[in-house]
């Protein structure tokens, strides 16, 4: 494969890092957004996430349909992914606040592999419309036995487990307390090609319902800090199965030193709306 060289289509383009999930910088999960993606071919997408090294980096399009407000690709160290949640809340927040102006008064629409998402604004937080499922179910024997395995833990321990697959390949187990979660320290050798969910309970009267781990070696990192697709297909899976209620607030991040918080909602159509709010950590320009 032949490669370009920097200076054959370098040029300044204007660049955020935005913190997801977190009201706080550095307590979130941090995103790379470049605004103005124009020009730039897959390969140039993909050397610059790596150099980053970000659990994911986005690059910000004009849109194809006239129905979407802006298009997004979404890349990890790894691979493109046809959707991912904290870059949906990320971008999006990126876009608005260097201007850019919805078509509607109440939401933005994005395009991306995936299709369309829609995205609520509500005073500070963002939440973006869950997409759906596209595996279901519980998880195989063997592959709940790698978990197990992996994770440290007995199999009488997995409270439930299912696929919770929006895109990324999702799956999840629930453990019997938030605490028990907190303490895992997994073999992510033994989970390697997962991209897996943990999820415990806290006590009632807790500032938040469940705390959620993620470990996606899958994905080029071994944990992800805060994980909007895991948690909006852990609401789909969790509030249908009446493991849940219909509204919640999931913590994530806690033992990476994050204080991330997920907000799920279901309405009444069904839909799993997953939110959080934002903020810019970093703005300028890069040249790409």
């Amino acid at each position: 494969m032949q490669l370009e060289t920097p200076e054959a289509s370098s040029r300044p383009r204007p660049f955020r890092q935005v913190d997801v999930f977190t009201a706080e910088p550095y307590f979130g999960n941090p995103l790379a957004v470049v605004l103005d993606s124009e020009s730039l071919n897959e390969s140039q997408m993909a050397r610059f996430t790596r150099w980053m090294n970000l659990s994911e980096t986005t690059f910000l399009l004009p849109p194809t349909t006239p129905e979407a407000d802006y298009r997004v690709r979404i890349f990890t160290p790894q691979r493109e992914l046809p959707f991912a949640g904290h870059p949906t809340l990320g971008s999006c927040h990126a876009w608005l606040e260097a201007g850019g102006q919805p078509k509607r008064s109440d939401s933005v629409i994005q395009e991306c592999k995936t299709g369309l998402i829609q995205i609520r604004r509500d005073g500070r937080q963002l939440a973006f419309a869950g997409p759906p499922l596209v595996r279901s179910g519980p998880v195989d024997a063997d592959t709940l036995a790698r978990i197990v395995r992996g994770l440290g833990v007995r199999e009488s321990e997995v409270l439930h487990h299912g696929w919770v697959d929006n895109g990324p390949g999702w799956l999840a187990v629930m453990l019997p307390s938030a605490e028990q979660v907190l303490s895992l320290e997994p073999d992510h050798s033994a989970l390697k090609g997962l991209a897996l969910g943990v999820i415990g309970s806290y006590p009632p009267g807790s500032e938040c319902l469940f705390e959620v781990r993620a470990f996606v070696s899958s994905l080029g990192v071994p944990e992800d800090p805060v994980t909007g697709s895991l948690n909006a297909g852990l609401g789909q899976w969790l509030v249908d199965a009446g493991l849940a209620p219909h509204r919640y607030v999931a913590s994530q991040g806690t033992v990476l030193g994050r204080a991330g918080r997920v907000h799920i909602m279901r309405d009444e159509d069904g839909q799993i709306w997953v939110g959080g709010e934002s903020v810019t950590c970093v703005e300028g320009m890069v040249a790409l």
